[in-house]
Parts: C-alpha cells; sequence; structure tokens
C-alpha cells in the first residue's frame, strides 16, 4: 500500500513565453526490453504505473512517458546505477548536486531500495517529483492539463544548471511527444504515446537556443559546450595516438551536465545522441579528458548515448555520426583505422570498464570508419552476442556469417543470402561430416563454435590481442552458451572464459589456448 505524498507547496508563477517552435531531432524506436521482470499475466504493469502515478500526482500521463523513454528507454537495469548515479525507469537520482531520489522519498514515503528497484514506484517517485517542481513554479489546475506548459518543469527535471542543457533535455522528450513513443519492455508489455502537436511554453528556455550555437573548434559539425574545468586537464603529456568508444550509461542531455558537474571528475572529447547522431565537443582535442584512466594523455574519448545492456539505443544514425567523427580524427592525427587504435573502453589498459559492450556492432562500426574490422570476415558481420541453432528456413545476419563461414572452409553455401535453403543445409552437412559431428543439416551450438574456431591455432593467452582472439572469443560464445566479449583483446575475462571451457572439456584449466584447446573448440566439442 502506498502512503500518501505530502500536502503540496505553490509559489507564483513564473512568467512564461510563447514560443511555438516545431521540435527538430529525431528518435529511434526502441527494441530493447526494461529490466524488472512481469509476472505473464500482467502484462500491463507498466502501463498502469504510468497511468495511476499520473492520475495521483496530477502530471500529463505522455509527459510522464516521454520524460522516462528519454531517460532509459522505459529499462530499470534491474536497480543499477547510471553514471550519474540515478536509478529506475524515471532516472531518480542521488549525486553531490540532485537529489531527486531522496526527493521523490519525501514526498511519496516509499523507501530509497523500493525507489531504485520497484518500477512502479519508481514511476510513482518521478511523478511526485514532477508535481512539485509544477507547483514550485506556480502551475495551476488548468495549465497542469496542458502538456505545452509543462516544459519547464522537464527542463528542470533534467537536472541540468546550464539553460541551454536544460533546454537539450526538454526539446528530446517533447520530441518524443511530438513524433509518439512504442516502447517494448519487460513481460511482453508494449507501452505507447501516440503522436501529437506540440506547441511547449518554454518561458526562459526560449532564449537559450541562440546559446547553443557555438560550434565545435575542432570537428565542425558539432557543438561546442565545454565541461567543467575540474573535469579535465589542460594540454597533453602524450601525443594522439587513439580514439576510445565509451557508452555513457545515461541520456544525452544528462552526461552532458555530467561533465559540467566540478563533482563528476570524469569527461569525454566528444558527446554523440542516439537518435539522430548529434554530437557535442565538451574538450578540446588538445587538452586531456578524464575518460580512460591510463590511457587519457594520448587518445579521444567519444561517449555514445545509452546503456550497455540495451541495443535500442545504437541507432544507425548513431553509428554513421560516430564513424565520421573517428574517421576524421584518424585522419587529422594520423590514427591507424583499425581496431588496435580504434578501441573500447573495456579494451584501454588499466580500465575496469565494460562498455561498449557486447551490442556495440564493431564490425559495422569499423565498415563506416574505412578501416579493418580485425574480424576476418570482410563485410560480413561474424561478431554476436549469442549464436542461436539455425535451420532450414532461419534468416538474418546470422544466417549470412554461417553461409561465408561455410564457404571459407571449402564448403560451397552458395551466395551468401542471408537465406537458410536446401544448398545451406547441404554445405552444413558436409561440414559437420568433415568434423565428425551429427550431420543433420542445422547449425546448433556444436556446429557453430567448430565453424567460429576454424583457422591457425595459434597459442595465445592473457596480454595476447587480435583477429586470433576475436575469432577465440566468437568460438567461445557459441561453445559455452554465454556472452564472451568480442573484443580482440586476451583480457582476464577471455581468460575466464577459456578456463571454464576447458574444465569442462576435461582439459588442463590453464587459460592458455594451445593445440589441444583448439583442437576441441575446432571439431565443436
Amino acid at each position: 500500500m502506498y502512503r500518501r505524498s505530502t500536502p503540496w507547496k505553490r509559489t507564483a508563477l513564473s512568467a512564461l513565453g510563447g514560443l511555438i517552435t516545431t521540435v527538430l531531432v529525431a528518435t529511434a524506436q526502441p527494441a530493447g526490453a526494461a529490466s524488472v521482470p512481469a509476472a505473464p499475466a500482467d502484462r500491463d504493469a507498466m502501463s498502469r504505473a504510468f497511468s495511476s502515478a499520473a492520475a495521483e500526482f496530477g502530471v500529463p500521463r505522455d509527459v510522464l512517458v516521454a520524460v522516462g523513454y528519454g531517460e532509459t528507454h522505459l529499462d530499470g537495469h534491474r536497480g543499477e546505477p547510471s553514471q550519474a548515479n540515478g536509478y529506475g525507469v524515471m532516472h531518480l537520482v542521488s549525486n553531490p548536486r540532485s537529489h531527486t531520489l531522496e526527493k521523490a522519498a519525501e514526498l511519496t514515503g516509499e523507501g530509497r531500495t523500493e525507489l531504485r528497484e520497484d518500477t512502479a514506484a519508481n514511476i510513482r517517485g518521478g511523478a511526485a517529483v514532477l508535481r512539485a517542481y509544477a507547483d514550485g513554479l506556480g502551475l495551476d489546475t488548468a495549465e497542469r492539463r496542458s502538456v505545452d506548459e509543462w516544459y519547464p518543469v522537464v527542463a528542470r527535471y533534467g537536472g541540468a544548471t546550464d539553460i541551454g542543457t536544460a533546454r537539450l533535455y526538454a526539446d528530446a522528450v517533447y520530441t518524443f511527444l511530438s513524433q509518439g513513443i512504442s516502447a517494448d519492455v519487460a513481460g511482453g508489455e508494449t507501452v505507447t504515446v501516440r503522436p501529437r502537436a506540440v506547441e511547449p511554453e518554454r518561458g526562459r528556455y526560449a532564449a537559450a537556443g541562440s546559446e547553443r550555437g557555438a560550434l565545435s573548434p575542432d570537428y565542425p559539425p558539432a557543438a561546442w559546450v565545454p565541461a567543467n574545468a575540474a573535469n579535465y586537464s589542460a594540454g597533453r603529456t602524450a601525443s594522439i595516438s587513439s580514439v576510445i568508444v565509451h557508452v555513457t550509461q545515461g541520456s544525452y542531455a544528462g552526461t552532458i551536465s555530467w561533465f559540467q558537474n566540478a563533482s563528476s571528475q570524469v569527461s569525454s572529447h566528444y558527446v554523440v545522441r542516439s537518435s539522430d547522431g548529434a554530437v557535442t565537443q565538451m574538450v578540446r582535442d588538445s587538452d586531456t579528458a578524464y575518460h580512460a584512466r591510463s590511457a587519457n594523455a594520448s587518445s579521444l574519448g567519444i561517449e555514445h548515448e545509452g546503456f550497455i545492456d540495451n541495443p535500442s539505443w545504437f541507432t544507425d544514425a548513431m553509428y554513421r555520426s560516430s564513424a565520421a567523427l573517428t574517421k576524421y580524427l584518424c585522419d587529422r592525427y594520423g590514427i591507424p583505422k583499425d581496431r588496435a587504435h580504434v578501441i573500447g573502453h573495456s579494451e584501454a589498459p588499466g580500465n575496469d570498464h565494460t562498455d561498449p559492450g557486447p551490442n556495440w556492432n564493431w564490425t559495422y562500426y569499423m565498415q563506416l570508419v574505412g578501416g579493418s574490422t580485425g574480424g576476418g570476415g570482410g563485410s560480413v558481420q561474424l561478431n554476436f552476442a549469442s549464436y542461436p541453432t539455425l535451420s532450414n528456413g532461419s534468416t538474418g545476419a546470422q544466417v549470412k556469417a554461417a553461409q561465408t563461414l561455410l564457404t571459407q572452409q571449402g564448403h560451397n553455401a552458395g551466395t551468401a543470402d542471408g537465406i537458410f535453403g536446401t544448398g545451406t543445409a547441404n554445405a552444413v552437412k558436409s561440414f559437420q561430416q568433415s568434423r565428425g559431428l551429427t550431420a543433420d543439416g542445422a547449425v546448433g551450438a556444436r556446429t557453430w563454435t567448430a565453424l567460429l574456431s576454424a583457422g591457425a591455432t595459434t597459442v595465445v593467452r592473457e596480454g595476447s590481442s587480435g583477429a586470433v582472439v576475436e575469432r577465440l572469443q566468437r568460438a567461445l560464445t557459441a561453445a559455452l552458451s554465454r556472452t564472451v566479449s568480442i573484443d580482440g583483446q586476451f583480457g582476464s575475462g577471455t581468460a575466464q572464459a577459456v578456463r571454464d571451457y576447458q574444465s569442462g572439456r576435461g582439459l588442463g584449466a590453464d587459460g592458455i589456448v594451445g593445440s589441444a584447446t583448439w583442437s576441441a573448440l575446432q571439431a565443436g566439442r
């Protein structure tokens, strides 16, 4: 049973302008799933939570959904914090500058644990904070019924102290309201917002559009919004030799705001938006951003809006925009366009981060950059977070990958068209027979393992890198039926996966991939 919120306080209405604009930024429909599970019989749990919280606190339901979608794509991430220490679908924050989590607890009577981990409580907390901000601005009953009047409330909810960043946040929310939302979440539920015409009353934020007009001094297509001086060092102690790809674990505007916060002690050179690929530079190329520990002095950091466990953030617009930036930086600073020099945060020496994670499509990204994928598969994507069973009638990128690998091993699957037909099935049977596998014509875990591991049996161990390690990581992902980061770097995670594989096959579990381990993999064990 929810406890009733405290009485609301009202103050004088802030002067609101009447500027009517068309929201220009675009958004992609999400494909990821929220993290808080719902029982099969409760498929509309999140939708009801939004409707209930909206009714209780007098917040337009669609505004509430759009704020949550802009923050997290309605994914609660199992109660784990964002980069800015925000929680849940509504991203209730607890950090030195923002305390919406604590405010929600005070307003609703919910415990902080519930607000962090329970989706319905989190949504209720977000609604309570929005209503409190509306009352602080003096919105009366009639004004609260108008979606357009909530613009300054939404801008404040974003937590930015910089007025331009606050407008960036609110504009994104009103774009979602304008274009509509269809978000697939847990339990098979889809949360929707119908498209509507919006004419937001921006008030004091109307003038902020011109303040964000500064262009990047290093990359002309980007905007320039400097990070707080406490979050980077002027100058460099080493020459620029790599580009490091990050994922923000938060929203675009939220990340920009976080890098403007002196207490964060983090920054990157560039931030890329998911919906349309917009780029903001925050640290000059010639200065040292705090983004990758020991690699800071010699690298350029690019943050990408989103969360590593939700692929819906990694849109084609983001990939193309980021790749164009990386290509520009590589050309400008003489950085080779390969996976030894364009790396993920997880690959930088001395780092314990996992971004950009298994959902980042390195093969596609490096194709766009114009360099080497390091994947050994030409223009065909081989790296996947999992390798499901394929059979006659299957279609898609993984079929195309299997067809390519079969042909490379001398078992002609015909044109790699991504359609599993008779020709592909015959090629699979031929390959299976050559490896002593059951020749059933289906590409299951054992056949995937043998296909993905095929090639030179170079000894590799912790510290090794390159295409042979990437091939190993693909094979381990298939053999263990769990995601092993496919990044071409043999680190502690890969070493543990090797030991797990070896112990499960009766091999010496030393974490070193020699002839015996390669033989087992290539036999599909």
